[in-house]
């Protein structure tokens, strides 16, 4: 290896250490984590740097970096490190020392790795990639990079639609990471054994040319004269129209994490995760990520048991959280819970399901769950306060529903019960709003009825609507952040009002800003990217947390940087879609029928409910013949064994 490249990859902790003693939670940066993983650097001939743009405790137990991290260190000649973002305090001195981002694993600069892969699950970590890619002494842009410079990769769900950060990134992919990962890996190691060919340039179109990588800079985008989109264009030849999403097929196949990482710093999630089903067919309209993950796929009850007995082994803690975007969906949830229940009673493992539909959820389930650890209070997504903003919603719980199933919980022993709405939903009036209000009345009612006490407790918990692409609800107006607030109010009011049962109820809520900020960006096109720049130049970072957003900064950056284009916060936030018009993502394939979203619009306007195909005839959304896969759910019949030979358990602390 050329002397020059092994200095760039030193490791830069002995600058790093003496700059410590100086920040806030100083372990979050220096790695050693249980179950992380570091492989020497000279044996390895593709290198990737992981980033989850956001602080330490709330990247490091993310799913799908935990995943991709493990699936590309178990490879031959592959390493991969990760990175979060700084917090200011340690930016500030890093900038003043001449220290670059670093990976936590062997501190190690991020612009000596082959590929910078981001994960993005919300558009608010756009700034915190411009922090980390100045500090890691990558230029911002892509066209000012060279051969020397890492790929930059954007993935996860808000990758779903890049353009407000085309200008930033030099690679997308949409769908799941773990085959797209290895594909890119091969790509890249064969272009770098041939001495780069080509440069960047030649890389990027052998990823492109595999239909599978988005690269924004072989793309063109044309405007009409009234702002919307004609057209985007391939610029280079051999570079697909449309990109596609990658499915992973058959879960039992891919068991990861297998090591989950054990954090050294408090995270928000202490718990080991495993995840038992991908997709979902239920239809919400609102919901992106059950129209993106389609079709469902089952992990086995007998693969999900195998991960969970490795991953205990592996980390010491004592509670599993069962992940999915509805997990009492699973075609076999009661054996799963029933077994792992019964095989760590002794243990005290607790489990825990941070999903329930309300008409999923059954007493013996909820026995289950609680039986090793403790009665935890339970939360239930209505998500529309009235029976008709809920069919427009396609969110089918009837409050019938909901208060049987409160009052199973109240009756058994529960004393608290969250309940999350929605804000700000198409065709939404002030009145279903307020019928939350009624919804919340009934359950403490109920409550006390069924429990003979006056001491529980519901909590109302609202946020504001953001309408996102590749769902039903791309082409619908949102609510703008003062009639958001505006509508909330009344609520409050409404709540606290209520001299019989008011007490009893918690309101929680986000005022309308942020959701404002999050649709520009989610339904955002390339002229974002000016916005974006703005607010990272005019100190803008962290902006998912409430202390350090601005609204204002936001605000002021796209008035200035969109002046020029003609186009306004409005017109990206406020402004219905027409069917005619080109969406800044219907170039990249969801395997979602534009079409069908288009019908299942027109039916949320009118009102009409659909089912979900898992247990119904296929309402051809597009998804299993367009990306040739399907449906995999079970039963499978088994069940889970105990475990023959007990390990001793140790004090919580693996060895």
């Amino acid at each position: 290896m050329p002397a020059e490249v092994a200095a760039a990859a030193e490791s830069v902790f002995p600058q790093l250490e003496a700059l410590l003693p100086h920040v806030q939670k100083p372990i979050q940066y220096v790695g050693g984590e249980l179950n992380s993983t570091v492989k020497p650097w000279e044996s390895c001939d593709v290198r990737w740097a992981l980033m989850y743009p956001d602080a330490y405790e709330v990247g490091l137990p993310n799913q799908g970096v935990m995943i991709l991290y493990e699936v590309l260190n178990e490879q031959e000649g592959v390493l991969a490190e990760r990175t979060y973002s700084v917090w200011p305090d340690l930016e500030a001195l890093m900038r003043e020392h001449g220290v670059p981002q670093f990976t936590v694993d062997s501190h190690r600069p991020v612009k000596a790795f082959d590929v910078f892969g981001l994960s993005f699950s919300t558009e608010l970590g756009y700034t915190n990639m411009l922090t980390a890619l100045d500090l890691a002494g990558i230029p911002l842009e892509s066209r000012d990079r060279t051969v020397d410079d890492p790929i930059v990769l954007a993935g996860g769900h808000a990758a779903f639609n890049p353009e407000p950060i085309a200008d930033f990134i030099d690679a997308a992919v949409i769908g799941d990471g773990e085959q797209a990962v290895l594909d890119m890996t091969r790509i890249i190691r064969e272009w770098k054994a041939q001495g780069r060919p080509g440069g960047r340039e030649e890389v990027l179109l052998r990823l492109a040319k595999t239909g599978g990588v988005y690269i924004p800079a072989f793309y063109d985008v044309e405007y009409l004269p009234d702002g919307r989109i004609g057209r985007v264009v391939p610029n280079r030849s051999g570079v697909p129209w449309r990109v596609s999403k990658h499915t992973v097929m058959d879960l039992d196949e891919w068991p990861y994490p297998k090591q989950p990482l054990v954090p050294l710093a408090e995270t928000v999630h202490e718990r080991m995760s495993v995840e038992i089903f991908r997709g979902c067919t239920r239809g919400c309209r609102f919901c992106q990520a059950g129209m993106i993950t389609r079709p469902v796929r089952e992990r086995s009850i007998t693969g999900i048991g195998d991960m969970v007995d490795k991953g205990l082994k592996a980390t010491g803690f004592e509670e599993v959280g069962l992940l999915s975007l509805s997990s009492a969906d699973h075609s076999e949830i009661g054996d799963i819970a029933k077994g792992l229940a019964d095989r760590y009673e002794e243990d005290k493992i607790g489990l825990s399901l941070p999903s329930t539909r309300v008409d999923a959820f059954n007493i013996d389930l909820a026995n289950e769950l609680t039986r090793n650890g403790r009665r935890s209070g339970l939360t239930f997504a209505p998500e529309g306060g009235s029976e008709r903003i809920r069919k427009v919603i396609n969110k089918m719980v009837s409050e019938d529903d909901l208060i049987r199933t409160v009052a199973t919980a109240y009756g058994n022993g529960w004393r608290q019960v969250k309940l999350y709405f929605m804000c700000g939903l198409p065709t939404e009036t002030d009145d279903d709003v307020l019928q939350i209000a009624d919804m919340a009345t009934r359950v403490i009612q109920k409550g006390r009825e069924v429990s003979g006490s006056n001491d529980i407790r519901c909590t109302v918990s609202i946020g504001g609507f953001v309408p996102k692409p590749h769902t039903p609800f791309q082409w619908a107006p949102q609510l703008s952040a003062e009639e958001t607030d505006a509508r909330l109010e009344k609520l409050r009011d409404k709540i606290r009002g209520d001299k019989k049962y008011g007490r009893s109820i918690g309101f929680r809520y986000h005022d309308g800003k942020p959701g404002i900020v999050e649709g520009l960006l989610s339904r955002g096109d390339r002229r974002i990217g000016a916005v974006i720049r703005a607010v990272y130049d005019d100190g803008g970072r962290f902006d998912g947390w409430r202390e350090h957003f601005s609204y204002d900064r936001w605000m002021s950056c796209a008035d200035k940087a969109l002046a020029d284009f003609g186009v306004d916060v409005d017109w990206y936030t406020t402004r219905e879609r027409s069917y005619e018009e080109v969406l800044p993502w219907d170039h990249l394939d969801s395997g979602l029928d534009k079409d069908w979203l288009w019908e299942d619009w027109q039916d949320a306007l009118d009102e009409t409910e659909v089912e979900d195909c898992r247990w119904t005839p296929c309402f051809d959304c597009g998804v299993c013949p367009q990306m040739d896969t399907s449906i995999q759910i079970g039963p499978t019949g088994k069940k889970l064994l105990p475990l023959t030979v007990k390990q001793p358990t140790t004090s919580g602390h693996a060895h």
